[in-house]
């Protein structure tokens, strides 16, 4: 492989790689907080679950069961998005390796 391609390729991986760890980074964020809100939200619907009195019910969904549900159902989708985005930006740079191990041409 001619050294500009090389150096080209290297460069773009390690952009790539940037962008991978921050995704990487915030994967982790997004994990730590859907893991509170799981919690919150399974500990809202036990509550909700044994309590009869259905004003106090009524004010807990409001309150808490609701907008907690909310938020992990908005992170759960968050943390599909990451992954995907984690696996195609992984796929770059695993053809970047694989082309500057073969030592040929990407053929499109």
């Amino acid at each position: 492989m001619e050294q500009h391609v090389k150096k080209s390729l290297e460069e773009w991986k390690a952009e790539i790689s940037l962008l991978l760890h921050e995704i990487d980074q915030e994967y982790e964020h997004v994990k730590q907080e859907l893991q509170v809100y799981s919690y919150k939200f399974s500990i809202t619907k036990q509550v909700v679950q044994s309590t009869v009195n259905e004003e106090i019910i009524r004010d807990i969904r409001e309150l808490y069961h609701i907008p907690f549900e909310q938020k992990f159902n908005q992170l759960k989708e968050e943390i599909k998005d990451l992954e995907e985005k984690k696996k195609v930006f992984q796929m770059f740079i695993d053809k970047i390796d694989k082309v500057g191990l073969d030592r040929q041409p990407i053929s499109c």
